[in-house]
């Protein structure tokens, strides 16, 4: 199905001829101005080992623990062996390159998941047994499991951030969507709002966010407990993405794959590289929703 017309005024902005025929909306990434936010982001690999989250949380967390310990076992005074361990975070999450791929999100996490630690500890310390620090990991296993790291983590999406998509890429009404990832449905609320006659479908890993979908979304979606990477996607219209830059190449690679020809791929926030977007939906939020249909058209 073809995408909504540009309106009058984007017309003119873009000029005649600025955009290669069957392009629409605004231009792909190869055209943005050198140095731009995102170019920067996919410019520069990084190594894949270094970039799976929460690894760098966990690392950094760890180094701000050694710190601390080094410093209370060589007497500093208790404010410092606290104070700089925390500076150290901040600035490590404020510096931070964007290849890195660490949104606000992961930047805040690392920032503060050492003085947070530290206070949970001060304050229970005396009054927990040494078992009971076990429970919130045992959580966090079973909410993100560990075949999950190299998928994004639980980011939902904004509220309204898709609002407007079905004007720039209407859909016929019964059309397959699905949520690779929907976690607590939040993605799939703003997809019912676009697409309210679609056939919605979420997949997810985590036992706990597939329950808490199930029940949010439960009159209007099909949420199943699957692998998204396993799963079948040629029969969606529609496979809306929220993950991270160093899983887009295989969401990519996938799509590829298995869309049929007509069918989309949207991704919000992160681009795929090598593609060229046939449009790109502005978010209320700021965001970008990068939109790539079925075959994709190499970055030239």
């Amino acid at each position: 199905m073809a995408l909504a017309s540009l309106s009058r005024a984007r017309r003119r902005s873009l000029g005649a001829g600025s955009v290669p025929r069957g392009d629409v909306g605004r231009l792909g990434a190869a055209r943005r101005r050198p140095g731009s936010r995102r170019e920067r982001l996919t410019s520069a690999p990084v190594p894949a080992s270094l970039l799976t989250w929460p690894l760098p949380a966990l690392l950094a967390w760890a180094g701000a623990w050694g710190v601390f310990a080094t410093l209370a076992a060589l007497g500093a005074p208790t404010a410092i062996a606290t104070v700089l361990p925390m500076a150290l975070l901040v600035a490590l999450a404020a510096l931070a390159p964007p290849r890195a791929g660490l949104t606000r999100w992961r930047r805040g996490l690392i920032a503060f998941g050492f003085p947070l630690s530290l206070a949970a500890s001060g304050v229970a310390a005396n009054t927990l047994p040494p078992w009971a620090w076990l429970l919130p990991l045992g959580a966090l296993a079973l909410i993100y499991p560990v075949r999950s790291w190299r998928d994004a983590p639980l980011f939902p999406t904004p509220k309204g951030a898709l609002a407007g998509l079905s004007r720039l890429l209407p859909l016929a009404g019964a059309a397959h969507v699905m949520d690779a990832g929907c976690g607590l449905g939040d993605g799939l609320r703003e997809l019912k709002r676009e697409y309210p006659q679609a056939r919605l479908e979420g997949l997810e890993w985590s036992w706990p966010l597939v329950w808490a979908c199930r029940w949010r979304c439960r009159r209007w979606a099909r949420i199943e407990r699957r692998d998204i990477w396993a799963a079948d996607w040629s029969t969606q219209d529609l496979v809306y993405l929220f993950q991270r830059p160093e899983s887009m190449a295989r969401a990519v690679a996938k799509a590829a794959r298995e869309l049929r020809p007509g069918a989309w791929m949207a991704s919000l926030e992160f681009p795929a590289t090598g593609l060229r977007p046939q449009a790109v939906h502005d978010c209320a939020d700021g965001r970008s929703l990068w939109l790539y249909r079925a075959p994709f058209v190499p970055q030239a």
